[in-house]
């Protein structure tokens, strides 16, 4: 019969120090965190793990990387929209809400035309 082990590890917001007993959690930590860079990631993968930086997994940091500040990005970009578009069902002209948001008003306009495109 083919079993499926999971294992949950918890890793804490700041990077533990470098001891023998939080390697994993340091690894783990320094390779998941959304702070560091990429340079940063494979400095301490690279220094304190003795793991060897080949191009492909460079790469594949790199590209790691990007994805989670993209992910980030886009849930920025919908909290945005949510924001706007809260804003404008209450009753906020379009002017207002590009001074509070900080945004030009052609772009809030244009978030505005879209939702309104979704929901119909």
């Amino acid at each position: 019969m083919d079993l499926v082990n999971i294992v949950m590890i918890g890793l804490a917001k700041e990077l533990p120090k470098h001891e023998e007993k939080y390697e994993l959690h340091r690894l783990l930590g320094a390779l998941l965190s959304q702070d560091l860079t990429a340079n940063e990631k494979l400095d301490i993968i690279g220094n304190e793990y003795a793991i060897p930086m080949e191009k492909d997994f460079r790469e594949d940091v790199s590209i790691m990387c990007n994805l989670s500040q993209k992910i980030k990005e886009t849930g920025i970009e919908m909290g945005k929209r949510e924001m706007i578009m809260k804003m404008y069902n209450k009753g906020y002209t379009a002017a207002q809400i590009a001074d509070v948001a900080e945004m030009d008003e052609k772009k809030i306009k244009d978030i505005i035309k879209n939702a309104e495109l979704l929901t119909v």
